[in-house]
């Protein structure tokens, strides 16, 4: 594993108990000489996670619409910073330059890659381990739907291996490397 992608927050208002885990996944990334891919913003979640790479000696890919530069919410401090014309783009790239997609707290934007890169996975488009970092209780309704669908029998049982929900940045790394296997032969199984 080389590159850790991590969907995430860009607002500033939030808890602080998001950022302390956002500060602290940045930390084990470094540590694990492992690099961030993430949205390429510098506030919020974001901003932070990546300062705290690169402050512990990591590497940063930043991965941003050029519409967003043009608002000047680009991160100007990076190892690497990939300009795409779109946000489907920006997703693609990521997720396909990425070892593992990890979900922070995050708003309609996170959810949004989340649910995409969920529905590769279940598709076998996307292979690698994902998991969703629960702090607080944070993504407990949208983990609560997930398993709604699997129940009503939109998803299948083995869908549950999709994702798997942690409740600390402590936990990510042990989570991606304990991941269930999967491969291109679940795209057989996506409709039920």
């Amino acid at each position: 594993m080389h590159y850790l992608c991590v969907y995430c927050a860009s607002s500033t208002q939030i808890n602080p108990v998001y950022f302390e885990a956002a500060e602290k996944l940045g930390k084990l990334i470094a540590e694990n000489n492992l690099q961030l891919v993430y949205g390429g913003g510098s506030v919020g979640l974001m901003g932070l996670i990546a300062d705290t790479v690169l402050e512990n000696g990591g590497k940063v890919t930043g991965v941003i619409p050029q519409f967003m530069c043009e608002q000047e919410w680009d991160h100007n401090g990076l190892t690497e910073l990939i300009v795409t014309q779109t946000m489907h783009e920006r997703k693609e790239k990521m997720a396909f330059m990425s070892d593992a997609a990890v979900a922070l707290p995050g708003g309609c934007g996170t959810f949004e890659e989340l649910l995409e890169v969920i529905t590769w996975k279940q598709l076998g488009i996307f292979t690698k381990p994902i998991i969703i970092v629960n702090i607080n209780g944070y993504y407990d309704p949208l983990i609560a739907m997930l398993h709604k669908a699997i129940e009503e029998k939109f998803m299948r049982e083995l869908h549950r291996g999709i994702w798997t929900v942690v409740d600390s940045a402590d936990e990510v790394i042990p989570a991606i490397k304990n991941a269930p296997a999967w491969d291109k032969s679940v795209r057989k199984f996506a409709a039920i």
